[in-house]
């Protein structure tokens, strides 16, 4: 059965939900309980699972919840792993160095993937900055960073390129995107230390000299934690799981039911709950189980609410007009509020069936195409607080340390001023093939950076006025 446009309401309404509720005072103080958000979230989602039961049958279903449980085991052991994983010391939390730590952030996402990078970094970059007022930005480029951009040379940085592999793509084919990963990366980084140069020089003198005075020379408690980090990340790698699709079609043997890979991550998980530094984990990192309860609550209405919505979306996409640029503006348009995973899935089945543009294939894909359907996967996932995984979790802790974080559109307000013109002129640059595009694209890249050396100047000023 063909699916209308009016089947992504529900979709619609569980992310307007999420955008407005905590906003509108009669209702704000109702959305924070978490009894609220799961209503909402079942009163949604429930009779979407039961009408997608009745039209595309319990494969459909199945294969959502199947996909939930395992985004959820995923995010909660990476989350009671780097709860127990504490950045001892303090050092200054100076421009300089909290944009290096963003930037080995960058690098540890393609390689522990960006939700193990954002959980091992987030609490310490939160506690370096705990004496600073000014500390909402920080957590806005660490989303940008850490949990989207930095993951885009590996399988392992990012679920979407996973399922790459998984279909064949080789494992070191990613590392072409390097150009573009050094690029998006470079620029927000740049970004970061003008915004942040700026917002420093409006430090009160009180948060400084606290600042400098509780300087503490760098060190690792709870370090076993670390081995239980590695056995996370060595099962998304390696261990089988549920496989929704042999199921759907008969051909599932018996190992195609057993969720071995998630039952090695929670088993890792519980060692490091049940044997970790109990220090690190409740005094120093105050851990507490809000954030990821957050998370697995929302998610529940958006993971239902989405079958329709992926659903319409494979059926129209075939009269969507694809090209190198389109391609990522679709697919990444499309991550920052669906589930990046599966969208990438839809566009890169896509990219084999449209009429071959020339050059090389990849894994029976048009590499120009497979290009920029993993950019837009990768990159757009952090236009909105749903687009990728961590997102959320980063906004949850950030929330649970006292930082006052934007509402979703105030977030995706944030997105368009710091991040979409990066990605534009990377689009510019890297994609599109006329010489004017990549001429405008030279040019937005100046711009961005003429705007961080005025940052930086203006913050010298304010810094020399103090």
């Amino acid at each position: 059965m063909q699916l209308q446009w009016w089947s992504v309401l529900p979709f619609a309404t569980m992310l307007a939900s999420i955008a407005v509720l905590p906003l509108v005072p009669a209702t704000a103080h109702w959305w924070e309980r978490r009894s609220s958000q799961l209503a909402v979230a079942l009163v949604l989602g429930a009779p979407v699972a039961v009408w997608m039961w009745l039209v595309l049958g319990w494969q459909a279903v199945f294969a959502s919840v199947v996909e939930y449980g395992q985004f959820i085991a995923l995010l909660l052991a990476l989350f009671v792993v780097s709860g127990g994983i504490f950045l001892k010391g303090d050092i200054e939390a100076t421009p300089r160095s909290n944009t290096a730590f963003l930037a080995v952030g960058a690098v540890l996402a393609s390689f522990v993937g960006t939700t193990g990078a954002a959980m091992l970094l987030i609490r310490p970059l939160l506690n370096t900055n705990a004496e600073r007022r000014y500390r909402v930005h920080t957590v806005l480029f660490a989303i940008f960073i850490v949990a989207n951009c930095g993951g885009l040379l590996t399988p392992l940085g990012d679920p979407p390129l996973f399922l790459g592999f998984l279909r064949g793509v080789p494992f070191t084919w990613t590392l072409h995107l390097l150009p573009e990963w050094l690029f998006v990366n470079a620029m927000l980084l740049a970004g970061y230390f003008a915004l942040d140069s700026y917002y420093y020089a409006q430090e009160p003198a009180a948060s400084v000299r606290l600042d400098r005075a509780e300087i503490e020379p760098l060190g690792l408690r709870g370090a076993t934690n670390l081995v239980w980090f590695a056995v996370i990340i060595a099962a998304v790698a390696l261990a089988p799981s549920i496989d929704a699709e042999a199921i759907e079609h008969g051909e599932a043997g018996v190992m195609d039911w057993v969720p071995l890979r998630e039952i090695i991550m929670l088993g890792a998980a519980l060692c490091s709950y049940r044997f970790g530094d109990r220090r690190a984990r409740f005094e120093d990192n105050q851990f507490e189980w809000g954030p990821i309860a957050e998370v697995a609550t929302l998610f529940i209405g958006i993971f239902l609410t989405m079958i329709p919505a992926l659903h319409y979306l494979d059926e129209i996409a075939a009269s969507l007009p694809l090209n190198e640029i389109t391609f990522f503006v679709f697919t990444g348009g499309l991550s920052s509020v669906l589930d990046n995973a599966p969208t990438y899935v839809t566009f890169f089945e896509m990219a084999g069936q449209v009429p071959h543009p020339g050059g090389a294939d990849v894994a029976g894909v048009p590499e120009i195409y497979l290009v920029s359907v993993s950019l837009g996967a990768v990159l757009c996932g952090a236009i909105t607080y749903i687009g990728n995984g961590p997102n959320f979790m980063v906004k949850s802790v950030a929330e649970a340390r006292g930082v006052d974080m934007p509402s979703f559109g105030g977030y995706v307000a944030k997105t368009f001023a710091h991040l979409v013109p990066v990605l534009a002129a990377m689009v510019c640059l890297f994609i599109a093939e006329p010489v004017w595009a990549k001429a405008i694209g030279a040019v937005l890249a100046a711009a961005l950076l003429a705007n961080d050396a005025r940052l930086i100047r203006a913050g010298r000023r304010l810094a020399l006025q103090d």
